[in-house]
């Protein structure tokens, strides 16, 4: 299983939007459009990294690349 990780941007600590949790696991996500899922050609869609959170579930998505992920003990 993934291990937890806490997130900030900038000098801000990211916290869940539902829980105010603030451990995630990151994934990696596809942002698929219809048109390029009709072409065969979801593979050149935009990704996102997505931040689940630890206690309830939440996906949060982030296209912003200046995102730090530090590691966290769970």
């Amino acid at each position: 299983m993934a291990k937890p990780v806490r997130a900030a941007l900038g000098e801000v600590w990211l916290t869940c939007q539902v829980c105010q949790g603030d451990l995630f696991r990151e994934r990696s996500v596809l942002l698929n459009s219809t048109g390029m899922e009709f072409l065969k050609l979801a593979w050149a869609d935009e990704s996102a990294m997505g931040l689940i959170c630890w206690r309830c579930g939440y996906v949060h998505l982030f296209v912003n690349k200046n995102i730090k992920l530090y590691q966290a003990e769970k």
